[in-house]
């Protein structure tokens, strides 16, 4: 009867044994942890990651999200795919170089509370995964100062094969995180594409996509239809050119912007895709202060060639962009001849001759530092001084 009475009472020592005997043996596997946690900054697998976030010290934040195969920056533009990318390397990459010596704690974790960036990332399902900060560099630039977040020991970091300062890949703000294309298109889903030539009517086009086919017409109803051969691929060669056209920078914040928008543009390029998305694009060619020209034609000289236009965009955006790039759009009338229109061959017959408006200095450590430029000539008399390559640019 006794032994009965002790059945239960030994069964629950049992039961707490065998769980004491569990928890034991299951931190004896891994004594380090804690340690372990505190070292581990990476995601491997960053096709699981959903959201990143970035905040700064001065509180600009910056909040990437996973939209499909985009990233979306603060909810509205078009993140800039170089930049997700080196980004998206530093997190699944990053690694711990070496614990830094204790002396040297102390100016690490000043740097990193006055300095660090603040890094969130989350899962698709806005799971929190990890939380960091990154600081400064050490002297060589090898190695980055990070911490995560909860724990009290610095690291120094790297990316293994790599040398440099990893806080560059974080520490982007504002509009170099956005995406600089002009156009992005994919060819087969363009419907039409005008290119108009303000100063050289009889050159501007639009191209149609048609169930039968592309269709080429004048863009100006005065102008004389062509009746030319249509040389087979020419529009689909054409379109192409526009799957990747990149701008160098933004312009946003140039204060003269009003006064180059009232010039005549050289050309004006209006797309439309089969979502019925329509974008419009005007391009505002820039040219040296004392363009050359041959004395006996009026042409402008290779000397003077057009490296660079404004653009200014429907969308609200107004750009830099390079000649080399966008120069294979500009295409003239009669298209099925692919005849390229260019402000910057002194054999082209299409060329103006350009009047200059108002001069520039380039403003010191400004993109066009150094330098002397005119913009393209319009009968509009700017309300301002003209913008060349940087909102500090000195007006003579």
């Amino acid at each position: 009867m006794r032994k009965r009475k002790w059945l239960p009472l030994a069964a629950v020592f049992i039961l707490l044994g065998a769980l004491s005997v569990w928890y034991l043996l299951s931190n004896a596997a891994d004594p380090y942890a804690s340690l372990k946690e505190e070292r581990r900054f990476a995601v491997p697998d960053t096709s699981r990651i959903g959201k990143i976030f970035l905040a700064h010290r001065d509180n600009e934040t910056v909040l990437l999200e996973r939209k499909g195969t985009h990233w979306i920056y603060n909810g509205k533009w078009m993140v800039r795919p170089g930049a997700m990318e080196n980004l998206l390397d530093a997190v699944r990459r990053i690694e711990i170089k070496y614990q830094p010596a204790q002396a040297a704690v102390p100016n690490m974790v000043r740097d990193l509370g006055s300095e660090g960036i603040k890094v969130e990332i989350y899962d698709k399902r806005n799971r929190l995964l990890t939380v960091y900060y990154v600081g400064g560099s050490t002297p060589d630039e090898r190695g980055t100062f990070v911490i995560r977040e909860g724990y009290n020991q610095p690291y120094v970091a790297h990316l293994p094969g790599w040398e440099g300062n990893l806080r560059f890949r974080y520490s982007l703000k504002g509009q170099d995180w956005r995406d600089r294309s002009v156009f992005a298109e994919d060819p087969d889903r363009i419907l039409s594409v005008s290119v108009e030539y303000p100063k050289q009517r009889s050159q501007s086009f639009r191209l149609e996509k048609k169930e039968s086919g592309y269709r080429v017409t004048p863009f100006y109803p005065g102008t004389p239809e062509i009746r030319a051969p249509y040389r087979p691929g020419a529009a689909e060669a054409y379109l192409v050119g526009f799957e990747n056209l990149v701008a160098e920078a933004f312009e946003n914040a140039y204060t003269g912007r009003d006064s180059v928008e009232q010039m005549i543009p050289f050309a004006v390029v209006t797309l439309k895709d089969r979502d019925d998305q329509v974008k419009t694009v005007k391009f505002y060619p820039i040219l040296p202060a004392s363009p050359a020209t041959d004395p006996k034609s009026g042409m402008l000289s290779g000397s003077a060639a057009v490296e660079r236009y404004f653009a200014s965009v429907s969308t609200g955006d107004f750009m830099l962009v390079q000649n080399r790039v966008f120069k294979k759009i500009f295409w003239a009338y009669p298209f099925s001849l692919k005849q390229e229109i260019s402000n910057t061959n002194e054999k082209n017959p299409f060329v103006p001759h350009p009047i200059p408006c108002r001069r520039f200095a380039g403003a010191s450590g400004s993109r066009s530092a150094g330098k002397v430029g005119v913009l393209w000539p319009s009968p509009v008399k700017p309300a301002g001084g003209l913008y060349i390559a940087s909102r500090n640019d000195r007006l003579l």
